[in-house]
């Protein structure tokens, strides 16, 4: 089954790390965000990746382009360039079939979908959509079989929210009796991680985001949600880079559920 990652946003409000590169490319640990997100979905067996790229596309294609050098050990003939790549030596090996496939720059998500869609293949029954710049520790096999036992045309992940604010509680006496930090809600938002049926394309429209064909479907009763309480966390802003940042560096992050 393929999955399309949509990568082609600016990420304005990343300004000061998005100015040079994509939003998919900001750094957790010493790897891009896009990078975490594609080692979440092999582990689980799903490796063949639809890259939706716009902004600063040459920059993720020189990424995994460079990646042979980057983790190999080679003898370089300068003279002929001739290089010779001891690859039994890599430091790291992922197994990932990738697609890279330019949606131009201020193309809209439904419309990047409907561009990625002439590569999944006419057999296939199923594609799965996810953006850039969120991880989580969903099991994305609970996601499929629970689709499949929807019989919808497509199924969107809900997740908690967490404010951006810390709440307060007050007792009758409008006595402050708790201060909460930005706490997880208990309402429902889109995580991103979604499937959906092959069928489920002719609902996505030139010139618009994905939020038109959801609300199609969803008028159709052809759209479910997978409810995960677990870990789910995405990047907007330079706080929310370091707080993630600070979750893989504090020692086994809870999206690393790879080897």
């Amino acid at each position: 089954m393929k999955v399309i990652i949509l990568c082609g946003g600016s990420g304005t409000r990343l300004k000061e790390e998005t100015e040079f590169k994509p939003k998919p490319m900001v750094y957790i640990g010493n790897k891009p965000i896009l990078w975490h997100i594609m080692k979440i979905y092999s582990h689980y067996g799903f490796n063949e990746f639809i890259l939706a790229l716009g902004y600063k596309a040459s920059y993720i294609k020189d990424f995994f382009l460079n990646q042979k050098t980057a983790s190999s050990d080679f003898t370089l003939e300068t003279k002929s360039f001739q290089t010779d790549f001891h690859l039994n030596n890599r430091s790291e090996i992922d197994d990932f079939i990738i697609t890279f496939v330019d949606t131009g720059l201020s193309t809209l998500p439904g419309e990047r979908i409907l561009k990625c869609s002439r590569y999944i293949p006419k057999d296939d029954n199923y594609f799965m959509v996810t953006y850039g710049d969120g991880v989580t520790n969903l099991n994305i096999n609970k996601l499929v079989e629970f689709n499949k036992k929807q019989k919808t045309l497509g199924t969107i992940s809900g997740v908690h929210p967490r404010t951006k604010y810390g709440l307060v509680k007050i007792n009758k006496k409008n006595l402050i009796t708790e201060f909460q930090e930005k706490p997880v809600l208990s309402d429902w938002i889109n995580g991103g991680y979604s499937i959906f049926s092959t069928e489920a394309i002719k609902y996505f429209r030139k010139g618009e985001t994905e939020h038109p064909a959801l609300i199609r479907l969803a008028k159709k009763r052809q759209l479910s949600l997978y409810k995960h309480d677990g870990f789910w966390f995405a990047v907007d802003t330079s706080k929310e880079l370091e707080d993630l940042n600070g979750i893989w560096n504090s020692g086994i992050p809870p999206w690393r559920i790879w080897k």
